[in-house]
């Protein structure tokens, strides 16, 4: 007893050590835009000659975007946090405050035996036929098949298609900053890092997206490999979910985005918590010539990470589709292949299998119950 206590002791004197010496590293930013390159980047919007004729009203409003960029006006409409925050009086954003009310409404349905079970499905392509490319996706084929098999099993499916974000006027996913690599409890959940409306990043489709996470009891992916890795779309949703594995549910108590108290909180100890842990999931990895093992292992190790229970083998599925040949014929080559269409009818299977018995209690209970030393 006395040699634990001495470890407690040199444990909590190390760790006051390391509070008093920790630091915010500054130095890489660089300084704000001058007004003329704000002009130059803030017109580039009105480059289509039917603005012309508003050129006095884009400059009022030039001036008022370059009035909040200088004064720095990240969220310009707020309120009292209010009860049950660490500081009741904290100004938050009233757009944070919606997301944060819709995901714990999500969840409270995704807690409720009586509602129906939901599938999020996922197409992880960037292409569709709404754009550049000028034809649908095969990831887009591949998620109707699981969705017509979980449909007929009656449970809903949830189709979230990130091609959008290539072929839809303002639909943004923002790239994650990275907060929480300075410390856990600056990442806050839901993200806050948007919108940010004086950098004029708005139009976060994150915020919807944590919500349909939320409401899931499973998620299947659906996606194509780019040159090894997940496509552009998918990477960026992948990085604004961590702040759903570990992130603060309070932004009051750093005082929004203040990085020495968040560090001073994580060294006094954090827990982790995984907000979406418990719910199933599948994946559908496809390629023409290289990197579909890897990309299939690096989606199931993040799924699991979080605290997801994978569907079993059948639903952790890796194929090529044409491989080496030309990509004009994928689509005719996708027809033939009946027997890469069953499989991907079987992952989805499999993932409303283990759907089914996770919301019976039969698969939880046999979960390992074990707390992790190393949470990180």
């Amino acid at each position: 007893m006395e040699e634990d206590n001495a470890s407690q002791s040199a444990n909590s004197s190390h760790q006051t050590e390391d509070l008093a010496t920790i630091e915010v590293r500054k130095g890489q930013a660089p300084g704000r835009l001058d007004r003329t390159e704000f002009s130059r980047r803030f017109r580039a919007s009105f480059t289509d000659p039917a603005f012309q004729s508003e050129v006095e009203a884009i400059a009022r409003l030039e001036e008022i975007a370059w009035q909040a960029y200088r004064d720095g006006r990240k969220a310009p409409v707020t309120q009292k946090a209010g009860p049950g925050f660490a500081d009741p009086n904290y100004e938050l954003s009233v757009e944070w405050l919606a997301t944060k009310v819709r995901i714990e409404e999500a969840q409270r349905r995704w807690h409720e035996p009586s509602t129906p079970s939901r599938v999020l499905l996922i197409c992880g392509s960037a292409r569709n036929d709404g754009t550049c490319p000028g034809e649908m996706s095969k990831s887009f084929r591949l998620l109707q098949i699981a969705r017509e098999a979980i449909e007929h099993v009656n449970i809903q499916a949830d189709v979230l298609d990130l091609s959008l974000v290539t072929s839809e006027y303002g639909r943004n996913i923002y790239p994650c900053k990275g907060c929480v690599s300075t410390a856990m409890p600056l990442c806050h959940w839901p993200c806050s890092c948007y919108p940010h409306h004086s950098l004029n990043q708005t139009n976060d489709w994150m915020a919807e997206i944590y919500e349909r996470w939320a409401a899931a009891h499973a998620v299947i992916i659906v996606t194509p490999v780019y040159w090894y890795q997940s496509p552009g779309p998918l990477k960026l949703l992948m990085d604004r979910m961590v702040c759903a594995d570990g992130g603060n549910p309070d932004p009051t108590s750093t005082s929004g985005k203040n990085a020495a108290k968040a560090k001073q909180i994580e060294m006094n100890g954090w827990d982790y918590p995984q907000h979406l842990a418990g719910r199933a999931y599948g994946v559908i990895v496809h390629g023409d010539v290289a990197g579909i093992e890897g990309s299939r292992r690096a989606l199931s190790d993040w799924l699991d990470w979080m605290g997801f229970i994978d569907a079993g083998s059948v639903a952790r599925l890796d194929r090529y589709i044409g491989y080496y040949e030309p990509y004009a014929t994928s689509h005719v080559t996708l027809d033939k292949d009946i027997a890469v269409q069953e499989e991907a009818r079987n992952v989805a299977l499999a993932v409303v299998k283990a759907v089914t018995e996770l919301r019976e209690g039969r698969l939880q209970a046999i979960q390992a119950k074990v707390k992790r030393p190393r949470p990180k």
